[in-house]
C-alpha cells in the first residue's frame, strides 16, 4: 500500500482528473460496443449480422478494457504536461472513433453489416492502424522498461498489425477479412493471458 502511494505523481489532482477524463471517454466506447451487441440480440433480423464484424466489435471490447487496464501506470508519471494530457486524450478518442464506426446509427443506406463494414473499411483500419501506432506511444511514455517487460514480440505485432491494415483497407476478400479479424482476436486475448497479470 504504502509502495503505491508512493508511486502515485505530486500533482495527484492533476492525474486524477485525466483519469476520470480517460474514465469517460472510454466508458462511452464501452457503451457503445455492448448496447450495439444487445441491439443485435434484441433484433436479430433488423440488419444482416456479419461474424468478420463481430470479431472487430470483440477486438475493439478488448482493446478498451485492456486499454483502461494498462493506463494505470500513468500514475507513475511524475510530472504531467499539457503535450501529455492531449495525448492521452486523443489516444483514448481513437476508441470511440473505433466503437463508432463499428455501430453506426443507422444502417438504412447499406444491405447488412458487411456491406456497411466493406464499404468503411478504410476509415476502419486507417483509425485501427493509428491506434496501434499510438499504442507504442503510450508504452514509451509509460517508461523503456515497461517497453522491454513486453519483449520484442510487441514491436513485431504492432507492425505486422499495421501493414495487415492497410492491405485490410484496399481489399475487400472475405476470407482476407475473416482470417485477419480472427488472428487479431486470437492475439489480443493470447496478449492478455501472459502479459497481464498485476500491476507493480
Amino acid at each position: 500500500m504504502a509502495q503505491s502511494a508512493a508511486a502515485l505523481p505530486a500533482n495527484l489532482d492533476l492525474y486524477l482528473h485525466v483519469r476520470v477524463l480517460i474514465a469517460l471517454i472510454l466508458g462511452l466506447s464501452v457503451t457503445r460496443l455492448v448496447s450495439g451487441i444487445a441491439a443485435l440480440v434484441q433484433h436479430p433480423g433488423r440488419y444482416r449480422i456479419w461474424p468478420v464484424h463481430l470479431c472487430w466489435v470483440a477486438w475493439a471490447l478488448l482493446n478498451v478494457v485492456t486499454f483502461w487496464w494498462w493506463e494505470f501506470r500513468l500514475s507513475h508519471i511524475q510530472h504531467w504536461t499539457y503535450g501529455l494530457y492531449f495525448f492521452v486524450c486523443v489516444y483514448a478518442s481513437m476508441y470511440y472513433f473505433l466503437s463508432a464506426l463499428l455501430f453506426p446509427q443507422d444502417l438504412d443506406e447499406y444491405k447488412g453489416y458487411q456491406d456497411y463494414f466493406l464499404s468503411r473499411r478504410r476509415w476502419f483500419f486507417g483509425f485501427a492502424a493509428l491506434t496501434e501506432a499510438l499504442d507504442v506511444i503510450d508504452t514509451l511514455i509509460k517508461g523503456e522498461a515497461h517497453l522491454r517487460s513486453l519483449g520484442p514480440e510487441y514491436l513485431v505485432a504492432t507492425g505486422v498489425f499495421i501493414l495487415l491494415s492497410a492491405i485490410a483497407a484496399r481489399t475487400r476478400n472475405p476470407k482476407f477479412h475473416l482470417l485477419f479479424a480472427l488472428s487479431a482476436v486470437a492475439y489480443e486475448i493470447s496478449f492478455s493471458i501472459r502479459h497481464f497479470g498485476t500491476l507493480d
